[in-house]
């Protein structure tokens, strides 16, 4: 009967056994997303192509302008106060949170 003993001993099942966690191969290394290295003061080639290209865009806001000019938020949102004081483009949300502004279209304003 002892070998019987050790033969049961042996079937019990995994899971009433304690649990290790069971990691997958490579998920303890992290990836690192590159910093991206944003323009914090507008260079002649930068303003050329925000006051030529911004009035094509039909929608503008702080990221928009990030993402395709490559410049900081701080700059982004003084770039946008000045275009709307130059009229080229105009409001169309002024929340505390978020500005969408769109492009100014000529006199049917």
């Amino acid at each position: 009967m002892a070998p019987a003993a050790t033969g049961a001993k042996a079937c019990i099942s995994r899971s009433l056994l304690p649990r290790q966690p069971i990691y997958a191969e490579g998920t303890n290394t992290k990836r690192i997303k590159d910093k991206a290295q944003h323009a914090v003061l507008l260079d002649k080639t930068t303003s050329e192509k925000l006051y030529k290209d911004v009035q094509s865009y039909r929608l503008v806001t702080v990221a928009t302008l990030v993402d395709r000019l490559k410049i900081n938020g701080s700059l982004a949102r003084q770039c946008l106060k000045d275009l709307e004081e130059k009229g080229q483009i105009k409001p169309v949300v002024t929340h505390s949170k978020m500005k969408i502004y769109t492009r100014a279209v000529g006199a049917s304003d």
